[in-house]
C-alpha cells in the first residue's frame, strides 16, 4: 500500500515527466520504490493422498478451494516427500535430506531434527518476517527443539506426531498448556488467520500444518453426514484392502481441510494480502488408507510412488502463471531454496542443501534444467526417482511415464538406466544414509535459560514392569497399571543450565486408588508427590469416532505440583519411582512440565 509520502512523491514525478516528456534532455532516472517481499503461506496437510482432491480426478469428494489453488498458480505434477510424517517435515524445514538432520523415527526423540540445522523459519525471521507455526509440529518438543526455538515466533498447537482429541482438546501456546476451541483444523485455521491480521503490516511467514486426514477419524456431524450414507463411485486399485469407513471419514476431513482453505485464502483477500502472498499446499505423505489414489501403487509408509507423491500447489499472483503444470519432479526438500530465491532472500547456511530452487520452473516459459534424481527413504527402504523412471526399494526398476502403476519390471529392457541407479542407490546408501548414526545420544533438554518451561511427556518415557502405555504408538499415550513399587518411569535428560524449578505432574487415579506416594529423581535430588485427590474422567470422544481409533484415545488429566527444586547443569536419569502403593494403582501419568523460576 501506498503511504503518503510515496504518493506525493509519485504525483510529483508525474507531473515532472508531464511537463519535461517534449524536451530533448529527459530528466535524472529516479529508482522506482522496491517492491514489498512477499507474505509465506504454506499448508500442509497429514496423511492426505495425491488422489483425494476434486481436481486430481477424484468425484467421490469436492475440493473447489483447493482446486482454485491450482487455477491461480502452479500444479506441481511430479512432487515427492518422505513416506512419512517427521522426515517430510524435517526436509521443508532445513531443505536437506532428513537422515542428515537426525530424524529416524516419528516419536521418542527420533522425530528430532539437529540443533546445528538451519531452518526455513530462521532464514526468513532473519530477513525481517513475523514467523508463526500452527498445528503439529513432529520435529522435537523440548526447547531448542521446539518451534520456538527453530526460528517460529508464534506457535500453537502440538508437538506429538498425533493427537488423540479433536474436539476440544489441551494444545499448546508458546509452550503453555491451553484448551483448544471446538473442532481443531478450525482452531489451527483460526490462530493462523488471526496472526496473518496481526502482521498484515510486515512480511510474514505462516505454517499451517494441519492435523487432519490422520486418526483419529474424530469428525463433527456436519462433515461426517456429507459422506456416512454416499455410495462412492472411486475406490482403490485392489492392492490394498480398502474400508470404506475409514475411506468416508478421510474425505470428510478433507473436504473441511479445503473449507479451512477457503477461509484463510478470504482472509487474505479482505486484507488485500492475496496478490503478494505465495501459498503452497502439500500434504506430508501418502494416503492413510488403500482408497483411490490414482492407482498408484503405495500408501503411507511405502517409498512406491502412491507413498511419496504429493499433490502440491503454489500460487503467487501476477508472478506464477496461473493454471501452469509442471511435470519436472521436484520435492520437499526444494521448499527453503526455492522460497527464499522467490523472496530474494540471501541466506548462508553452513550445511549444503540438498534441494535446488525451481523459481526457473515457475516463471520461466523455458527454463534451463539439468535432470536430477530425487530419492525416498524410509526404515533402510530407498526408491529413487528419476524423470521417468523409479528403482524400486526392492531392485525393480519402472517405466513411470507408460506404467505409473509399477506393475512392469523394465529392468532387462532399460539396462544402462538400471546400471546407473542402481550406482546411485548404492551410493546414497553409503554416503548420506550413513550420516545417521545409529546410536541417538541426544538427551531431552530441560531447564534451557532462554525458555520458561519444559514438557516432558510420557512419549519420551521408558517404563518398567507392569506399567503399560495406553497404545503401542508413543505420541499421544499415557502410562497405566502403575501396580508395583519396583516399577518406574525414566527419561535420559540434560539439565542444560542450573537453575530453581517448579514441578507439575498431570495424573488421573481413581477414588479407590487415592493416597499413593511416588518420588522424582534426579542426580541425587528428589520430591516427594501424594495423590490426596481422585480424578478419574472418562475417556473422551469415544462414542464420536467414526471408525475404530487406532490410538490412544486421551483424557483430561489434573495438574498436581510437586514444588520446587534446584537441579544442577548436567546429564542424567530422571526417574519416578513409586514409594507406596496402597490400592489396585498409583496413577495414570500423561506429563510433567518444569518451570524455570
Amino acid at each position: 500500500m501506498l503511504n503518503c509520502r510515496n504518493l506525493l512523491f509519485l504525483l510529483t514525478y508525474g507531473f515532472v515527466i508531464c511537463l519535461f516528456g517534449a524536451c530533448k534532455t529527459p530528466p535524472k532516472k529516479v529508482n522506482a520504490p522496491q517492491k514489498t517481499p512477499p507474505n509465506i503461506l504454506l499448508i500442509l496437510t497429514d496423511d492426505q493422498g495425491w488422489g483425494d482432491l476434486s481436481t486430481n480426478g477424484n468425484t467421490n469428494l469436492k475440493t473447489p478451494n483447493i482446486d482454485q489453488l491450482a487455477k491461480n498458480g502452479a500444479t506441481l505434477d511430479r512432487f515427492y516427500v518422505s513416506p512419512v510424517c517427521s522426515p517430510t517435515r524435517a526436509e521443508i524445514l532445513t531443505g536437506r535430506y532428513a537422515v542428515r538432520s537426525g530424524v529416524y523415527s516419528t516419536s521418542q526423540g527420533g522425530e528430532r531434527i539437529d540443533l546445528d540445522e538451519t531452518t526455513i523459519a530462521e532464514v526468513f525471521k532473519k530477513a525481517g518476517y513475523a514467523t508463526g507455526a500452527f498445528g503439529k509440529w513432529h520435529s522435537g518438543m523440548q526447547y531448542p527443539y521446539h518451534p520456538n526455538g527453530r526460528g517460529f515466533e508464534e506457535y500453537y498447537g502440538f508437538c506429538s506426531g498425533h493427537w488423540g482429541n479433536y474436539m476440544d482438546p489441551v494444545l499448546e501456546h508458546n509452550g503453555d498448556l491451553v484448551r483448544g476451541e471446538g473442532f481443531l483444523p478450525d482452531d489451527l485455521t483460526n490462530k493462523a488467520m488471526e496472526f496473518i491480521e496481526q502482521n498484515q503490516a510486515q512480511p510474514f511467514f505462516a505454517y499451517l500444518p494441519l492435523n487432519t486426514p490422520h486418526s483419529p477419524m474424530h469428525i463433527p456431524d456436519e462433515w461426517w453426514d456429507r459422506f456416512k450414507d454416499k455410495e462412492l463411485a472411486m475406490l482403490g486399485d485392489g492392492r490394498g484392502k480398502e474400508d470404506m469407513e475409514h475411506t468416508k471419514a478421510a474425505l470428510a476431513f478433507v473436504e473441511n481441510i479445503d473449507y479451512n482453505v477457503g477461509r484463510v485464502i478470504k482472509k487474505l483477500q479482505d486484507l488485500a494480502l492475496e496478490d503478494n502472498t505465495i501459498i503452497i499446499y502439500l500434504s506430508d505423505n501418502g494416503p492413510n488408507g488403500a482408497r483411490w489414489n490414482g492407482d498408484m501403487k503405495g500408501k503411507k509408509g511405502s517409498t512406491d510412488e502412491g507413498g511419496v507423491r504429493s499433490p502440491t500447489f503454489i500460487q503467487w499472483k501476477n508472478t506464477i502463471p496461473a493454471g501452469k503444470k509442471i511435470e519436472t519432479i521436484a520435492s520437499a526438500i526444494d521448499f527453503l531454496p526455492t522460497l527464499t530465491d522467490l523472496a530474494n532472500i540471501e541466506h548462508q547456511i553452513e550445511k549444503p542443501l540438498d534441494g535446488k530452487s525451481i523459481k526457473p520452473l515457475l516463471l520461466e516459459k523455458k527454463p534451463a534444467w539439468e535432470e536430477r534424481l530425487i530419492y525416498n527413504y524410509w526404515k533402510d527402504k530407498l526408491s529413487i526417482r528419476s524423470q521417468n523412471f523409479r528403482l524400486g526399494h526392492e531392485g525393480q526398476l519402472f517405466d513411470m511415464v507408460n506404467d505409473p502403476e509399477q506393475r512392469m519390471d523394465v529392468a532387462n529392457q532399460f539396462p544402462t538406466i538400471y546400471k546407473e541407479l542402481k550406482a546411485a542407490h548404492k551410493n546414497w546408501l553409503e554416503t548420506v544414509a550413513t550420516e545417521l548414526p545409529k546410536v541417538d545420544t541426544r538427551s531431552f533438554p530441560v531447564g534451557h535459560p532462554d525458555y520458561h518451561i519444559t514438557q516432558i511427556p510420557a512419549r519420551d518415557a521408558t517404563a518398567t514392569g507392569n506399567i503399560q502405555r495406553s497404545n503401542r504408538w508413543p505420541n499421544c499415550s499415557f502410562f497405566q497399571n502403575w501396580t508395583d513399587v519396583k516399577d518406574q518411569i525414566t527419561w535420559d535428560i540434560e539439565v542444560v543450565e542450573s537453575g530453581d524449578f517448579e514441578v507439575i505432574l498431570y495424573y488421573t487415579c481413581a477414588k479407590e486408588n487415592v493416597g499413593g506416594t511416588f518420588e522424582l529423581a534426579f542426580n541425587e535430588t528428589g520430591l516427594i508427590g501424594t495423590i490426596t485427590e481422585a480424578h478419574d474422567p472418562p475417556l473422551l470422544g469415544v462414542d464420536q469416532y467414526r471408525y475404530p481409533n487406532g490410538e490412544s484415545y486421551a483424557k483430561y488429566f489434573k495438574p498436581l505440583n510437586l514444588g520446587k527444586i534446584h537441579w544442577k547443569k548436567g546429564k542424567g536419569q530422571l526417574s519416578l519411582n513409586a514409594l507406596e502403593i496402597p490400592n489396585k494403582e498409583l496413577m495414570d501419568f500423561r506429563l510433567l512440565m518444569v518451570k524455570r523460576l
